[in-house]
């Protein structure tokens, strides 16, 4: 997961907005989050992918938790 980093940045980066200037340790705070999101994402689609019994995690897992995650990540 630590080799998907920087990549994760550049994208964080193109998705705001240029007039914003981040600093860096507000930088390293929003990478933080995404990967716990992430992170969060990934547990509960695995979790569903095994109450389906599946041993792989596919689109739908992911696509059937995404809400609840989302509810969750909002507070």
């Amino acid at each position: 997961m630590l080799n998907k980093a920087p990549k994760l940045k550049s994208t964080v980066k193109s998705k705001m907005r240029s007039n914003i200037s981040v600093r860096p340790a507000s930088e390293a705070m929003i990478e933080l989050l995404t990967l716990m999101f992430v992170n969060s994402l990934a547990e509960e689609a695995k979790t569903k992918a095994f109450e389906e019994k599946s041993e792989t995690i596919r689109a739908q897992h992911v696509k059937a938790v995404c809400k609840k995650v989302l509810k969750k990540a909002r507070g």
